[in-house]
């Protein structure tokens, strides 16, 4: 896979780990329309640094390698060089930054967990969506970005029942000091059926 280098902003990587308070626009454009927006924040965090809280706080805010590319005996960090080696890419060593929901009182749902994987110079190697759904399952895609942070992939999960798991998803990440970005968008056929958009302030 080619390095994304410009796939991380001008700026460089926010201090971490990060709260990103932003906002989730959902946009369905078939059977019906339907488009809403909600306020949320999510982790952003060096996977070998997570976040140290006080005790008391802990509960409220934790990460676990069984929420994370399956492995509950392995690190976070174990799990992705993993599935990265088993799509031929190896990012042994280098720095893994994953933006995911926390566990809170020992639950979580992350619709969507990223990571991005940098080479020594800091260029993006690749990224790693890890979908999950409200039945318990989750599947990885394993991403060659561009250096404007946009990727292409076949959809191959089921995460709705208003859509088949047929299509096409267009993506893009952007990270920059002070803010990020994720975009999904679902095509079917010629139609753009579907977007979601994360967008926050680092």
């Amino acid at each position: 896979m080619s390095a994304g280098a410009a796939a991380i902003g001008p700026h460089g990587l926010p201090s971490l780990p990060a709260l990103v308070d932003g906002v989730v626009t959902h946009d369905r454009r078939v059977p019906l329309r339907h488009r809403f927006r909600y306020r949320v924040y999510q982790w952003l965090v060096d996977v070998d640094a997570p976040p140290l809280l006080p005790r008391w706080l802990r509960p409220f805010a934790s990460f676990d390698s069984a929420d994370h590319l399956g492995s509950p005996a392995h690190t976070i960090r174990a799990n992705v060089e993993h599935f990265c080696a088993q799509g031929g890419v190896d990012v042994t060593g280098g720095r893994i930054v994953m933006l995911a929901n926390a566990r809170v009182l020992g639950h979580v749902f992350d619709p969507l967990s990223v990571f991005w994987c940098l080479d020594d110079a800091g260029a993006v190697r690749c990224v790693v969506a890890e979908v999950h759904n409200t039945y318990g399952e989750r599947h990885a895609y394993l991403l060659d970005i561009d250096a404007a942070g946009r990727a292409s992939t076949d959809k191959a999960f089921y995460v709705s029942p208003f859509f088949t798991v047929d299509g096409r998803y267009d993506l893009r990440f952007l990270l920059d000091r002070d803010r990020l970005a994720t975009t999904v968008r679902l095509r079917q056929g010629e139609q753009a059926v579907f977007s979601a958009v994360f967008s926050g302030a680092v």
